[in-house]
């Protein structure tokens, strides 16, 4: 099968799949490092009564990955730098902050007071390199009993981790499914965040559809669909992003196959971002 028929085969089966169902999954305990979360998954799973079946898809937000290889820095052991001390006064962030936001970008795209954009380590261009202090348990001092407060930084191989993740699935269920780490992230032009996905495994995250006919069965020449975009920023809407708890999400019915591309796919290269 050439590139082409896989690509119309693709087509068809979105177009055939009608239904999606969507499950957050209840009773996910706050995270530590270490957790296993394949088993803590498979149990809220059986919450719901769900086994799962190949194809399926698993969405874990960002923050209980991170969690569970502990990419937690205090604060208070970071020594900031000249460079990211001048940062900061220009736009009004803890030093500490900025400097961690430096070591994990590549570059600084956009910046203004109480913003700082980043084209972060991995690729994405994000806010503050993904690095956030919501949701994280602040930790006790040992000497002085003092709490420290903790900041979260984004996973080191988000795909890796969904590959990981997979194969736990796999040895627990027998089941081949997809997963995808999804995060929330500003966009330019429009207010408001919304689920990309940072991580995959099992499922092609951009799927090309140049050469499948359009209803007048002319040939789409420039159609890209970020299918695990679109997968990830669904999960978001059950997920939340205050108190609802909800950091897990299954869905079924997605029909379009399995693919092995990855996350990186989704970024658009330098030469061809226009807007930056």
């Amino acid at each position: 099968m050439d590139a082409l028929e896989k690509t119309t085969e693709a087509g068809s089966a979105l177009r055939a799949s009608q239904n999606l169902t969507i499950t957050a999954l209840p009773g996910i305990p706050l995270i530590e490092a270490g957790d296993d979360l394949a088993k803590i998954i498979k149990d809220g799973l059986e919450r719901c009564s769900l086994v799962l079946k190949r194809g399926d898809i698993i969405i874990l937000a960002q923050k209980i990955i991170s969690k569970s290889e502990d990419r937690h820095v205090n604060l208070d052991t970071v020594f900031p730098s000249q460079a990211a001390a001048e940062l900061a006064k220009e736009v009004e962030k803890d030093p500490r902050l900025v400097e961690l936001i430096l070591s994990e970008s590549k570059c600084v795209v956009r910046k203004r007071a109480g913003v700082l954009i980043v084209e972060h380590n991995l690729g994405i261009v994000m806010a503050n390199a993904g690095i956030d202090s919501s949701n994280i348990r602040p930790v006790n001092d040992d000497k002085t009993g003092n709490l420290r407060q903790r900041v979260l930084l984004l996973p080191k191989n988000p795909d890796a981790s969904c590959a990981i993740l997979r194969k736990a699935f796999k040895k627990i269920s027998g089941a081949d499914i997809a997963v995808i780490i999804n995060d929330s992230v500003g966009r330019a032009w429009r207010n408001g965040t919304v689920g990309i996905a940072i991580g995959t495994a099992g499922i092609d995250a951009l799927l090309n559809m140049n050469g499948h006919p359009d209803l007048f069965d002319r040939p789409l020449k420039a159609t890209q669909i970020g299918l695990a975009d679109e997968l990830a920023a669904a999960a978001s809407v059950l997920m939340g992003a205050a108190n609802e708890g909800y950091p897990v999400v299954h869905i079924r019915g997605y029909v379009g196959g399995q693919g092995q591309g990855s996350a990186s796919d989704l970024i658009r290269a330098q030469e061809q971002d226009l807007f930056r």
